[in-house]
């Protein structure tokens, strides 16, 4: 199972096994500073519009006892996260169960900025069993890239702002991603109503000054 990445994968990238599904996003930012926003794993996949995580704990290490549900193949999944860094361009998190046995995540330079290469790898389940299993495939990927290159670019124009960056880690991110569609939503009509608004006053104060 594997999927087209969107444009050629960046240099000094590991190949991909050969059960496994993958994306690559183009980032506008600094090399350096995708390393520093990637540390942060726990963001990186809250960003995913289709996981609703109910637990992110710290254990002891680099290991994570987590719970979400997938809304793409509505599965819930209660397990071990264990995160194992080769680099500082190249990670991956590892899980106690479930048909995928790691996502990997590799960063690289380019000529805009950056990009991320994240790839699910399957290739440590027997052919047999992967076929029998084939329902539990996560197919997140591509809106997990889409996600992330919006976030992203919003990171880049608001990112020094004080309260963006606390509203994003306190309130948004903590959100379930159909709470945070509902809330803009609400936000896009409660913007319109105000238009609407301010044009039918312009429009009386132009006709009775």
């Amino acid at each position: 199972m594997t999927h087209d990445v969107p444009e050629p994968a960046p240099a000094g990238a590991v190949p991909a096994p050969a059960d496994a599904a993958w994306v690559t996003v183009e980032v506008p930012l600094a090399l350096e500073t995708l390393r520093e926003f990637c540390r942060d794993v726990e963001r990186l996949y809250r960003i995913n519009p289709c996981l609703e995580i109910a637990t992110w704990r710290p254990l002891a290490g680099d290991t994570i006892r987590a719970a979400w549900r997938n809304t793409s193949n509505q599965r819930d999944y209660a397990l071990d996260l264990s995160i194992e860094r080769a680099s500082a361009d190249e990670f991956q998190v590892g899980y106690s169960e479930g048909l995928k046995r790691c996502t990997r995540f590799v960063l690289a330079p380019a000529a805009s900025g950056s990009h991320l290469t994240i790839t699910d790898d399957y290739s440590g389940v027997p052919e047999e069993e992967r076929v029998r299993r084939v329902a539990e495939v996560d197919p997140t990927l591509v809106p997990w890239g889409w996600a992330l290159h919006a976030y992203l670019r919003r990171e880049r124009r608001w990112g020094r702002n004080a309260l963006y960056r606390w509203t994003m880690r306190r309130v948004w991110l903590p959100m379930k991603p159909t709470a945070r569609r509902i809330t803009t939503l609400l936000v896009v009509i409660t913007a319109a109503e105000l238009l609407i608004v301010a044009f039918v006053a312009l429009i009386w104060w132009i006709e009775h000054r």
